[in-house]
């Protein structure tokens, strides 16, 4: 579906408050820091026990991405035989059933009841922001959570002590990333691969932190290069019926919609239904792509939409991909699965350096190196298959380092069932275009 992605460009494509993009290639915008050397680890026996919460939608609406996370991350752990020196890795999976309250009461039971000493991964922002204070209350690390909303940053910035226990978001906010969109979509004015007849766009999305951090956002985007906003909708996240939503859009004939939702059943159903409804608009969903049957669940109703994933691209990724539909058998996506992978394994990384820093891998240890070492790009991740790099540091916390050669998305322009990256120009294995024409190469 993709190529082999190639990073050359001038960086001010994504300027955004804030973001500072490394130079061109793969190349640190700083001099790398010392990482500490990684020995074989001996056979030693496991005599000793480490508990990690994994937090995730195991049931509910977004359960099927619950599924990919949950096969990446037993992946991962099943590669070092669930064993880091002589502490046997026991995953702990936390349901947060896509639910705020549920997910916390969930996050608690793990920490009184299951005893779990670490906490990783997680995917909804609302269910996020309720567990960072059971995270502070037990001072359990938590390290990696795919919840990006700015919510996560604001409540982290209004007592950094308190909520630093919250280690490192995996995703950054969504105006770090959201810009590309109406980049790409004045590129393609520019170069005439697309000419709407007026520069208006309508703002969906679920109505959670993340929906609203998103279509915040992105709605900031389109009115800082000209852009009328022509009208703004949320919605449950376990809704499937749009028709009356989209007939609405429809009368108001913008040129683009822009939106996103993190329940599968949700965001298909409004692809789909849009469709039926003959809404020419161009569509932003953002997260179609979070899961592996993405076309499965649209067909070609999906063609033309606007997506931004990152990419299976090297031989390694695709032998993985391979790998874990053969154990599986469903087909993983690379926002989800792929990077869930990768933050396991960033989190092995961090615990066999804290076990030899320390001696023990606790809370406490955990914690210290994550703050000491994580937090201060002193130890970073760059054998990922999704990004070149994943690296915090005292600017970007609790996000990561954004830009090229560190954490970035392509945009994807859909279609018959392939992505085409549309943007940044360098990486782009075709242009984005109107509904209706057809794919440039």
């Amino acid at each position: 579906m993709s190529r082999a992605i190639r990073v050359e460009r001038l960086l001010s494509l994504m300027v955004v408050a804030g973001l500072v993009f490394a130079a061109a290639g793969c190349a640190p915008a700083t001099p790398e820091a010392a990482e500490p050397t990684e020995a074989p680890e001996p056979a030693v026996e496991a005599t000793k026990v480490l508990k990690v919460g994994v937090l995730s939608p195991f049931s509910g609406p977004a359960a099927r991405t619950g599924e990919e996370i949950k096969g990446a991350v037993e992946m991962a752990f099943e590669a070092i035989n669930y064993q880091i020196g002589e502490y046997k890795i026991e995953p702990v999976w936390i349901d947060s059933q896509s639910d705020p309250a549920k997910g916390a009461q969930a996050y608690e039971q793990a920490v009184v009841q299951d005893g779990i000493q670490a906490g990783l991964i997680d995917w909804h922002s609302s269910v996020a922001v309720s567990c960072m204070d059971i995270a502070a209350k037990h001072k359990i690390p938590h390290f990696f959570g795919f919840a990006a909303t700015e919510v996560i940053n604001e409540k982290y910035e209004s007592d950094p002590e308190k909520y630093s226990y919250w280690m490192g978001k995996t995703w950054p906010s969504a105006y770090k990333l959201s810009i590309a969109y109406v980049t790409a979509l004045e590129d393609a004015i520019a170069a005439g691969t697309w000419a709407p007849e007026k520069k208006t766009a309508f703002i969906w999305g679920e109505d959670t932190d993340w929906g609203r951090s998103f279509g915040n956002a992105i709605k900031k985007d389109f009115e800082n290069t000209g852009w009328e906003i022509v009208g703004e909708d949320y919605f449950p996240i376990d809704q499937t019926e749009f028709y009356p939503l989209l007939n609405k859009i429809k009368d108001l004939n913008p040129a683009v919609i822009a939106g996103t939702s993190a329940a599968p059943p949700a965001i298909s159903a409004l692809i789909k239904q849009a469709d039926e409804v003959g809404l020419e608009s161009l569509i932003i969903a953002d997260g179609l792509g979070w899961v592996g049957e993405w076309y499965d669940l649209t067909g070609s109703s999906s063609n033309y939409v606007i997506d931004q994933i990152p990419q299976f691209a090297s031989a390694e990724a695709q032998a993985w991909v391979k790998e874990f539909e053969e154990k599986y058998g469903i087909a993983p996506s690379p926002s989800a699965a792929g990077q869930s992978y990768d933050m396991t394994n960033f989190f092995i990384k961090l615990a066999r350096r804290t076990l030899e820093k320390h001696g023990e891998l606790t809370s406490e240890t955990l914690y210290e190196v994550g703050q000491s070492e994580l937090w201060t790009g002193k130890l970073v991740y760059t054998d990922g298959m999704m990004h070149a790099r994943y690296e915090y540091n005292e600017t970007s916390i609790p996000d990561p380092v954004v830009g090229k050669g560190y954490f970035i998305f392509p945009v994807l322009q859909y279609m018959d069932g392939e992505g085409i990256i549309v943007w940044p120009d360098d990486w782009a294995t075709g242009k984005l275009v109107g509904k209706g024409a057809e794919a440039i190469p």
